[in-house]
């Protein structure tokens, strides 16, 4: 297994999610209250196991240690989680809790929360995919799963880091955990009077690292990103969101709480995992959100696409949401062994062009194959790391063929932009585009800019600047 796909395990509550979705033009005749006209009714596994599933889609092992009953809503939970993720059982006598919100022109106008019962003990299954993990995420919504799991999670926190993400309903986490990761307002609920400024949600943070005897706590601010924490630090780390996101908020949490968790498990620095986790939500929430097909995809409907993105953005339902909002996907390709002004200016004028920019990235296979002994230069774990970080480029997928047409059938971008030493009648990807209306065009280059050229400048300064042999 590689170091991006460490097995996590989840422990906490799963819901059944409902959403019941409309149109609301008039009042009801009996009470100031809007009528819906329901237009789709949708339910999915939410709480712990939409964390989950979320974790799934790295491409990694998950285990969810949850409790199921024998009700309705368990069995459909159930069977929604079925070959997504390994299942580990605790005893729920009562039913499932449903969660209900019934919204108007997408936005939630109420929500009907019912069910509840009474969590068993674990089964021995549970210490054993503990003992397993390399990363574990606690989603405590206070329904019982995480505190008949404590005793076992005082013992692994000492093993694995744990990310905790916690609700006003659940206990407080173990001591040891690696990572906590309330949002603003249960910060504040936590540790009032203090304001909104960045200075408040520093003071809060810190103080709840020292209350519960945590490494870390990581603040999350919506669209301002998150604040990471630590008990004794003199000042925090702040995490920016990469861009406003645009969209449903519900679920951006359990993102976030997922693929910090996950980052943790593939050994990454925690300042790593929370700038992957602030990423990471912002695209759920432009992709669609809990709502996104891909991920409830329809029975029959194959296995869901490969996340190419590496746990960032999945350009694959970035471009479904842009296309399914009437907007223009756009993609470009290339090595980008080391990026230079002339490869900025391409990537800037070709986000011009459409609602968002995904960068298809040869591998360090393929780039070899294409250039030759000595490349790549920069790994492709770097390369795509700083594509990311440009303004103009939403998603990065790497590819291992020596050209990206397989690629493109999946991506099915509407404009395909490559730079100016070439003409459109040279680009072999023209005629994958024109197979479903899609366009290819060439876009002006600098002139003088080119990686081999720039390589070549740079050996020849390091050669001038070694000391003469004696």
């Amino acid at each position: 297994m590689s170091g991006r796909h460490q097995p996590v395990v989840v422990v906490g509550d799963v819901l059944l999610d409902r959403d019941i979705d409309g149109v609301a033009g008039r009042l009801a005749p009996d009470a100031p209250a809007p009528v819906v006209d329901v237009t789709s009714d949708r339910s999915r596994p939410g709480g712990a196991g939409l964390a989950a599933l979320l974790a799934a889609r790295t491409g990694r092992e998950v285990t969810l240690i949850t409790a199921l009953g024998d009700d309705a809503a368990s069995r459909e939970v159930r069977d929604a989680l079925s070959g997504r993720l390994r299942l580990v059982e605790l005893p729920l006598r009562g039913t499932l809790p449903v969660k209900a919100r019934v919204m108007a022109g997408g936005r939630p106008l109420v929500r009907v929360d019912r069910g509840g019962g009474t969590v068993g003990p674990p089964p021995g299954a549970a210490r054993e995919a503990l003992a397993a993990a390399r990363a574990v995420l606690v989603a405590d919504y206070g329904r019982g799963t995480v505190e008949a799991m404590r005793p076992l999670l005082s013992g692994v926190v000492r093993q694995v880091p744990v990310v905790w993400d916690p609700h006003p309903r659940g206990g407080p986490p173990v001591p040891g955990t690696r990572l906590v990761t309330p949002n603003a307002a249960e910060a504040a609920a936590l540790v009032p009077d203090e304001g909104d400024s960045w200075g408040a949600h520093a003071r809060r943070g810190s103080a709840l690292a020292r209350r519960w005897g945590a490494a870390g706590v990581a603040v999350t601010l919506g669209d301002r990103g998150a604040l990471l924490v630590r008990a004794h630090a003199a000042a925090p780390l702040l995490v920016p969101s990469p861009y406003r996101a645009k969209g449903d908020p519900c679920g951006a949490g359990d993102c976030f709480a997922a693929l910090t968790a996950c980052a943790l498990a593939d050994g990454a620095l925690p300042e790593e995992a929370v700038t992957r986790g602030t990423a990471g939500a912002a695209a759920f929430i432009t992709a669609g959100g809990v709502s996104s097909h891909t991920l409830w995809p329809d029975p029959g409907a194959g296995p869901a696409r490969t996340d190419y993105s590496g746990g960032e953005t999945d350009a694959f339902a970035l471009a479904d949401a842009v296309r399914a909002r009437g907007g223009t996907v756009v993609a470009t390709g290339g090595c980008f062994d080391l990026l230079h002004a002339g490869h900025v200016g391409l990537l800037d004028s070709a986000r011009s062009i459409g609602d968002c920019l995904i960068v298809c990235v040869n591998s360090d296979a393929s780039l070899t194959r294409l250039k030759g002994p000595g490349r790549p230069l920069t790994p492709l774990e770097d390369r795509l790391r700083v594509l990311l970080a440009l303004g103009s480029v939403d998603a990065v997928v790497p590819f291992d063929e020596d050209t990206p047409e397989a690629l493109l059938r999946s991506l099915r971008p509407d404009v395909w932009v490559k730079g100016g030493d070439y003409s459109c009648e040279d680009l072999p990807e023209a005629g994958v585009l024109a197979s479903w209306g899609g366009q290819a065009v060439v876009l002006p280059y600098l002139d003088g800019r080119s990686t081999t050229g720039l390589a070549r400048r740079a050996a020849l300064a390091s050669a001038a600047a070694r000391p003469p042999a004696r």
